[in-house]
């Protein structure tokens, strides 16, 4: 069939449902395929002439149907046209339809995405009172680039497979990891090459960085109220396009390219790569949001609704809409974009925003859902990193432990419960306990071990860890909602000064806290997790909530301070001691019994004065002051923990060890000291909140 226009001439044939999406045919066409279960018709509307874009150029109606797939091939498209569609259906608003031809809808499968990434009234189905919008919103929506063969070279490159006990995962914004690094070439600077450049991969595995999780890629809208303020979505988790990487962040025209050519620098660098993923809601918010997306294809399929009032939405994520993975539809969507990501683009893993929620029907969570169990038994997806923030907003949405076995999950106890013991909290040993040995209690259940959880302190959402011991407030005045929004709950402790000091005494105090937290979150069982600039002592002055704030607020400072670079130095003693000490990185939990020829438990609770402690110890204690033995494969592969949580020093007695002395690894006090030797019996003073590791060693063994 010959399809005529504005430009030229196309040729039109029926296609086929096999692959969604735009996919080039040796033949020369592109065959286009969506799907929508309620939809009574759907044109595609083409942008060949790119003087001007967003000028529809041809209309070509997707006349064959199989099931609920819409199909069409086209040939004689000019390379560099853009695509998007249009849904005519039934508008019933109060049975939750939507349907708006004057809506122009991006593909849910675009791998590369044209026009504004930001929202635009005319983007709205309905009017002010709730009727239809009349107004077309061509001009002002993105639309796909219609996709050329692919014939990109990898040169090899593969899946790293690091091993869970061997990972140490850097969560960074593509953009704010580069920004403002001089050492990186100008134009590159904050782009997917700026992460892809030397200087940034030699610095992250220098650290002894394994795998980095990236802050959502997947192209994204800025928000209305945002915008209004003069700000924008910095994070990006308000998703767009669940196959387009974020053109903003591609230094040339090709985000496609440039994204993979990033990958396979970092796998060349020995990182993986992990995709923070937000699959649980997209752009559209609610009924008075954007319709450029799903809510133009079939509401009523892509979403959670209320099954008594259809127009409104079960809003499990407190974005407006929750994405219902319990239609096949739509769990193909995500599941076809999570093997594109791994097939295609190479990376990792993965981490999912609100995990929760992708367990959900209307009713409940469940660990069994249809995502999960697609997942376990796809031969792709099953052997990636699989990393859950195991929580939602909705009614029992805090899931933590919860998750399918070969998943771990963000392990906010483990944050909490640091948090409070470096406070000085009474009463929380017993929890420091639970959570430096794997978090048993959480995830031992059922048949999952120790990695599967992802340890951390802070992350993107909340302070970063200078700011977690310099502030006992939030100051979010900046992102324009009176200081209302980001959590209230932070467990934050000043340390005598709000913000920014230059009392000596302060300084030092919140030092020796920040290495408390590290070394702590290092040594633990399970995997960590480290916010990017962490190491640096990077603050965003109080701010707790930088989701807007695309600006120096959140892009990592990279002025070589003497403080960040005692930091970083000491992060990089941390992993390295990680690395040399298998005891530290167990794929079990420890059991407390004695191994055959051995002397001790492999773990081993003790009071200060060298003594086991008994239950009574735990429940008595005020503010933590313990010391925990955990024994390796030999004995120089064993480490001693003492911990010091209270407001004075503490003298520690070490446990008798026959022939053996004992050398300092780390002490938080003083990052500089290290090497110490003390014979038994001795016993050694931990300043008041700081922590010391020794390493028991054989007698007669020659100082390094």
């Amino acid at each position: 069939m010959l399809i005529s226009g504005t430009a030229h001439d196309l040729t039109a044939s029926p296609g086929n449902p096999d692959r969604l999406g735009a996919v080039p045919l040796p033949d020369g066409t592109v065959n286009f395929a969506v799907a929508s279960e309620m939809a009574g018709a759907i044109t595609l509307c083409l942008c060949t002439d790119r003087r001007h874009p967003a000028t529809e150029t041809h209309r070509v109606p997707l006349t064959h149907r199989s099931a609920d797939t819409w199909h069409v091939a086209v040939g004689g498209i000019p390379a560099g046209s853009t695509y998007g569609y249009r849904a005519e259906g039934t508008w019933d608003p109060p049975a939750g339809l939507f349907f708006n031809p004057n809506k122009l809808l991006l593909d849910p499968y675009a791998r590369h995405i044209d026009g504004p990434s930001k929202y635009h009234a005319s983007l709205r189905t309905t009017t002010a009172e709730g009727g239809l919008c009349p107004i077309d919103s061509a001009p002002h929506a993105p639309r796909a680039f219609v996709p050329a063969p692919d014939h990109y070279d990898w040169e090899g490159d593969a899946p790293l497979r690091i091993p869970m006990t061997d990972t140490v995962i850097n969560e960074l914004h593509v953009k704010g990891f580069s920004k403002l690094n001089p050492d990186v070439p100008e134009e590159l600077r904050g782009t997917y090459a700026g992460l892809a450049h030397p200087v940034s991969t030699g610095y992250l595995t220098e650290l002894g960085i394994t795998s980095v999780q990236l802050l959502p890629v997947h192209q994204h809208l800025d928000d209305d109220f945002l915008l209004e303020r003069g700000l924008v979505n910095y994070w990006g988790y308000n998703t767009l396009g669940f196959f387009a990487p974020e053109a903003r962040y591609a230094a040339g025209a090709d985000p496609v390219t440039e994204f993979r050519d990033m990958v396979k620098a970092l796998h060349r660098a020995g990182l993986e790569v992990i995709l923070d993923v937000v699959y649980n809601h997209t752009c559209e918010a609610g009924t008075d949001g954007p319709t450029c997306l799903l809510r133009g294809f079939d509401n009523l399929t892509y979403y959670h609704t209320d099954t008594t009032h259809p127009r409104n939405y079960v809003d499990f994520t407190g974005c407006g809409n929750s994405v219902d993975l319990s239609h096949p539809i739509s769990l193909r969507l995500v599941l076809d974009s999570l093997r594109y990501w791994v097939e295609e683009m190479h990376v990792d893993g993965f981490r999912f925003d609100l995990a929760a929620e992708l367990g959900r029907t209307l009713e409940s969570y469940s660990r069994r859902a249809a995502f999960f169990q697609a997942i376990h038994q796809d031969p792709v997806l099953s052997q990636t990193k699989l990393i859950a923030e195991p929580w939602d907003l909705g009614h029992g949405g805090y899931q933590i432990g919860n998750f399918p076995v070969g998943w771990a999950e963000l392990n906010g106890k483990f944050r909490d419960g640091v948090r409070r013991f470096w406070r000085g909290e009474p009463a929380v040993s017993g929890e420091l306990a639970a959570r430096l040995t794997g978090s048993e209690d959480l995830f031992a259940h059922n048949r999952r071990t120790p990695l599967a959880s992802i340890n951390f302190i802070t992350s993107h959402d909340g302070f970063t860890l200078h700011d977690l011991v310099s502030y006992n407030q939030k100051h979010n005045l900046d992102n324009g909602e009176k200081n209302a929004d980001g959590d209230s709950h932070n467990l934050s402790c000043n340390h005598g000064h709000e913000g920014a000091t230059t009392d000596k005494k302060i300084l030092a105090l919140r030092q020796r806290q920040v290495r408390n937290f590290l070394a702590t979150l290092i040594c633990a069982q399970g995997v960590p997790f480290l916010l990017a600039g962490d190491e640096r002592l990077r603050t965003q002055l109080g701010n707790n909530n930088g989701y807007c704030q695309d600006n120096a607020i959140s892009w990592i400072s990279w002025q070589a301070s003497a403080e960040a670079k005692t930091m970083r130095n000491f992060v990089q003693r941390l992993l390295k001691l990680r690395r040399d000490f298998p005891v530290l990185r167990r794929n079990t939990f420890f059991n407390g019994k004695v191994p055959e020829e051995g002397s001790l438990p492999d773990v081993c609770w003790l009071r200060p004065d060298g003594k086991a402690k008994e239950s009574i110890d735990w429940e008595a204690e005020k503010a933590g002051s313990f010391s925990v033995l955990v024994q390796g494969e030999s004995l120089d592969k064993s480490l001693l923990f003492f911990f010091n949580a209270r407001d004075e020093t503490r003298e520690f007695h070490f446990p008798q060890r026959p022939q053996a002395t004992w050398e300092l690894v780390i002490d938080t006090r003083d990052p500089r000291l290290q090497g110490n030797r003390t014979p038994l019996p001795a016993s050694v003073l931990v300043t008041e909140r700081s922590m010391q590791i020794w390493s028991p060693t054989s007698a007669d063994s020659s100082h390094p």
